[in-house]
């Protein structure tokens, strides 16, 4: 990705607010701010399409042991990697792009109390800060779409995985043929937009490395999802929702996303592999 596309990148989303924000949206809710429960979170640190549900639904597919140590790439403020802290008793290092994320994922793990279990830091999905093989496993949600150079991206995260480690994937995916409108969750226009169809994925994994074990199209569950939300939000969103990260021109991103989806284009998908 070119110096400008990566600043683009960044600035898609950086708010400069973002902790404030998350934090008057936890008080609104009548939630502590320091300490926080984790789980209190889960309605707006997950910004991916399905939140929560989609997380759980990806890392029930996948093998565990405690303690095993799991790579985020494209980390955003540490909303899965807190539920692996959590809920899979894994220990996560998230890398992520955009300072302001790091920084905000950094604070919230210290009022959650994981600080010992999960280290986030600033950095390139191309070029990871990680040592060859130190990995027991990888995971990027909602993050292939801005990375034009997918093959480079899944030759990292295969070097920094030990063989057998699995990586799973989940990410829009693009289905059938047609222009996307923008903007959309992940880019204000085509610019740096690199959705791609899951052939390709399948076909870089392979070459890069990776035996790929499973793949799932999860575009129904994705409409159902933004149909739950719509009805929700009759009086608009609530304190803490993933319109906190996205921004306020969140309710046209998710109509240009879910009309694509509607017209067969677009499919957020799954894809669980293994590092041979």
């Amino acid at each position: 990705m070119r110096d400008e596309q990566l600043s683009t990148v960044v600035s898609h989303y950086s708010q400069g607010e973002l902790l404030a924000a998350i934090l008057r949206g936890l008080a609104a809710m009548g939630k502590p701010t320091d300490p926080i429960d984790s789980d209190d979170l889960a309605a707006g640190d997950e910004f991916h399409i399905g939140g929560r549900a989609a997380t759980t639904a990806l890392f029930d597919q996948v093998d565990w042991r405690p303690g095993m140590h799991v790579l985020d790439v494209g980390s955003g403020i540490g909303g899965p990697a807190r539920y692996l802290a959590r809920h899979r008793h894994a220990q996560v290092t998230g890398v992520d792009l955009t300072p302001e994320f790091v920084e905000v994922a950094r604070e919230l793990t210290r009022r959650c109390g994981f600080a010992n279990k999960l280290d986030f830091q600033v950095g390139n999905a191309l070029e990871l800060p990680i040592p060859d093989s130190a990995i027991d496993a990888a995971c990027l949600l909602h993050v292939g779409m801005n990375i034009e150079d997918k093959a480079r991206l899944f030759a990292e995260v295969r070097r920094v995985l030990r063989p057998g480690g699995w990586f799973a994937i989940y990410d829009v995916m693009q289905v059938g043929t047609g222009d996307i409108d923008y903007p959309a969750l992940w880019a204000r226009d085509a610019d740096t937009s690199f959705v791609a169809e899951p052939q390709t994925y399948r076909r870089l994994l392979i070459q890069a490395g990776f035996g790929v074990q499973h793949a799932r199209d999860r575009r129904e569950f994705s409409i159902e999802f933004f149909s739950r939300l719509r009805t929700s939000w009759t009086d608009g969103p609530p304190p803490l929702s993933p319109h906190i990260v996205i921004g306020p021109d969140f309710a046209t991103k998710i109509a240009n996303v879910v009309a694509a989806m509607r017209r067969g284009l677009l499919a957020p998908t799954e894809i669980i592999s293994t590092a041979l």
